[in-house]
Formats: structure tokens, sequence, C-alpha cells
């Protein structure tokens, strides 16, 4: 198996996966085999709200000899934006940490079955035992969408998105978050690094973003997505950018969901999305510190 500490910058890593352990449609050991076809040096599962697939994966890595970083993306709160953290080389065992995220997926339970309820109302019935059997894992807006489709009350994902349950949209449903400060210090207490992802979706402008990651960076944050399947070259540079302006760690990653983001490749993302295999060993290095101080 390859060794992360002497992965080099022409290496393809992908640090940011979901599996059917959240919102994708892939489990954690396809995935795996999907990376390894493709040629990935590495790869991070980072379902939301659960690290309950890692080792699923890490064993299916083993057989492959493709290194499979431990990870979460936790939904947080900064100010009226829900902002996302991803953890990696974090501790899927550390019962304390699975608490935390159990606690994080009760709100999103609650807000589900509201969600639920208002869908139900409007004519599209939610069976909620049902989308939880689909689900496989924790229920996202993603897999309200895909069961909207697959029973015919929309033709498409984007539809559902768009007129039912997007932000501001009639079903839609706002659910207790986090602090996204902190979730960086939960991240810690695991022992795992906390990267803020994809940086350019939450719409704040350059003043904005400024003000969260400056924020966060003070509460503790390593590192923040540089390389992202939506991303320009020229995004990418202002992000490089912006790591090194708060002495930030780069990552990035595709954020795959398989069927339910079909534009997205494994590794690859919309086409042309690059993620050195070099970025690995500095954010290892601050897990083992943060391992340290537990």
């Amino acid at each position: 198996m390859k060794q992360i500490e002497t992965l080099t910058e022409t290496e393809r890593v992908d640090l940011h996966v979901h599996s059917t352990f959240s919102d994708g449609t892939a489990t954690p050991r396809e995935i795996v085999q999907m990376a390894a076809a493709a040629g990935l040096s590495a790869m991070a599962l980072t379902d939301h709200d659960t690290a309950a697939g890692v080792r699923e994966a890490q064993e299916a890595g083993d057989q492959l000899g493709l290194p499979v970083i431990p990870g979460a993306e936790l939904s947080t709160q900064w100010k009226t934006k829900e902002i996302h953290i991803v953890g990696l080389f974090l501790d899927p065992d550390d019962e304390v940490f699975r608490d935390r995220l159990d606690d994080m997926r009760d709100g999103r339970d609650r807000r589900n079955r509201k969600m639920a309820e208002l869908l139900t109302q409007r004519g599209m019935p939610i069976h909620y035992d049902e989308l939880q059997a689909r689900s496989g894992g924790t229920i996202t807006r993603a897999n309200f969408a895909r069961y909207m489709l697959e029973k015919g009350y929309v033709n498409s994902i984007a539809q559902a998105f768009a007129e039912y349950i997007g932000d501001r949209c009639p079903c839609y449903v706002a659910r207790e978050k986090t602090p996204a400060a902190a979730a960086v210090q939960m991240i810690h207490e695991n022992g795992g690094a906390a990267i803020l992802a994809h940086p350019l979706q939450y719409h704040l402008g350059k003043d904005g973003l400024d003000e969260l990651v400056g924020q966060l960076a003070d509460a503790g944050l390593d590192g923040i997505e540089c390389w992202y399947s939506s991303f320009t070259a020229a995004d990418t540079r202002d992000m490089l950018a912006l790591a090194a302006k708060f002495h930030l760690l780069p990552s990035g990653g595709s954020d795959f969901h398989g069927a339910n983001k079909p534009d997205i490749a494994l590794g690859t993302g919309r086409g042309s999305l690059f993620v050195p295999g070099s970025t690995v060993a500095p954010i290892k290095a601050r897990h083992e510190y943060w391992n340290g101080k537990r």
C-alpha cells in the first residue's frame, strides 16, 4: 500500500467523497473500487455527519492497496449560513465523537420529518420509513429529491430543489446546526484536522469569505478546500492565496455523490479537477498534532 506521507504533487487524490451512508449512491466498498480503477493514490470518505462507512471503506482499501483517510463532513452554522467543515484523519471509533454526531443527526431527523410532512400535505406523500431505507444512512435533501423523482412527483432532481426543497422554497425547513467554530473544536478533540469545505459555495463575496475564514482560523481551522469540482483555475488560485493569507493548508476533492450528482466523477470532478497527493502529508501532520493533544 502507498504511504500517504510520500505522495507527490503528480499523484491524484480525492479528499471529499460521499457514499450510501449519507447521500451518495455507491457503497463505501464500491467507491474504493472505483477510486482504485481511476488511478487515485488515496481518498477520504467524508459522509455527512457520520463516519459509519469508514471501516468498510478502509477494509476495501487494504485489500486493493489504496489508502482511505477516515473523515466526515459536518453541517454547521455561521451567522445565517450553513457552512460545511470536513474532518480528515478522524477516529471513527471515538464514542464521544459518535455521540455528538448522533446529536447532529437527531436535529437533521426532526427537520426531515417536518419536510416530509409538508411535502405530503402538498400531494407528494413521503413515507419516512421507506425514505430511510432507501437512503441507507444520513438523509439529506438530495435523498428527498431522488425519492421525489422515483415516485414521479417531479421530473428532475433540479426541479425538486427549485420548486419544493431548496432554500426559501415552501417545503424547506431549516434545522438546528452546530456553530462552525464549535465543530472545528469537536474535530480537534477527536484528533482530526478541520477543513472548510467548498468555500465559494456560500456566496459570501470576498469580504464575507475573509471574515468567515479569519474567524475560523482564529478558532483553529487547519485548512480550506482550494480544489473543487466547480472551481475554475482562477478560483483555485484565489483560494490558494486565501489559504496562504490565513496560514491554512490547502485541501480539495470532488464532492462525489454518484448518481445524485451525475456530472461529478470521482477524482476528476467535472473533468479537470486534480488534487495533488502532496497536500495529504501536511494535513496528516496537523492530525498528528491534534491527536497528541487528546
